[in-house]
């Protein structure tokens, strides 16, 4: 809503607003470009207008997609869904990825849920089982393996440390 405002905000008028990405009945911004960027910045976004840097922020944006809405449904490899939704090939996806952002795809992605894993941990509601599955996991061990060797710490040891810092309302 914020983007889309600030767009309409400079006469523009935006047709879709999606994460990372809108898309204009306007062919030419050149002239208030700089305006907008500043804008969007001031909100905490960014003006994207390299191809590459759309690029990187495409991936980035379909990874937190899945790990975040469709993990547990993929029935295809990541480089494999990356290609389906880009419609590029994965070798240069990966490539450019490396290059700009100087980790892999496939590093990326383990650092994302690894991060879906820890919110699943704090919320509590989900064992570790439940959260392997639901994150597309062989097994707990693999899970706990890539969640030590990211974090340092064991599931179980994280979880503990979420619990120390929370105090009871009774110690408030």
């Amino acid at each position: 809503m914020v983007v889309k405002t600030i767009f309409e905000k400079l006469g523009l008028h935006p047709v879709q607003v999606e994460l990372g990405e809108v898309t204009l009945q306007e062919n030419d911004i050149s002239d208030i470009k700089e305006q907008l960027k500043q804008e969007l910045q001031s909100f905490g976004f960014d003006l994207l207008d390299n191809k590459k840097t759309k690029t990187i922020e495409k991936i980035k944006n379909r990874i937190v997609d899945l790990v975040q809405n469709k993990n547990s449904n993929l029935q295809i490899t990541l480089s494999d869904y990356l290609v389906q939704e880009l419609h590029q090939d994965y070798s240069a996806l990966s490539n450019l990825f490396s290059q700009v952002e100087g980790i892999t795809i496939e590093k990326y992605y383990i650092i994302q849920k690894i991060e879906k894993v820890k919110e699943l941990l704090v919320y509590d509601e989900l064992s570790l089982s439940e959260i392997a599955f639901q994150l597309n996991y062989s097994s707990v061990g693999y899970l706990s393996n890539q969640f030590k060797k990211v974090t340092g710490l064991t599931p179980s040891h994280f979880k503990r440390m979420q619990t120390i810092k929370r105090k009871s309302l009774e110690e408030l």
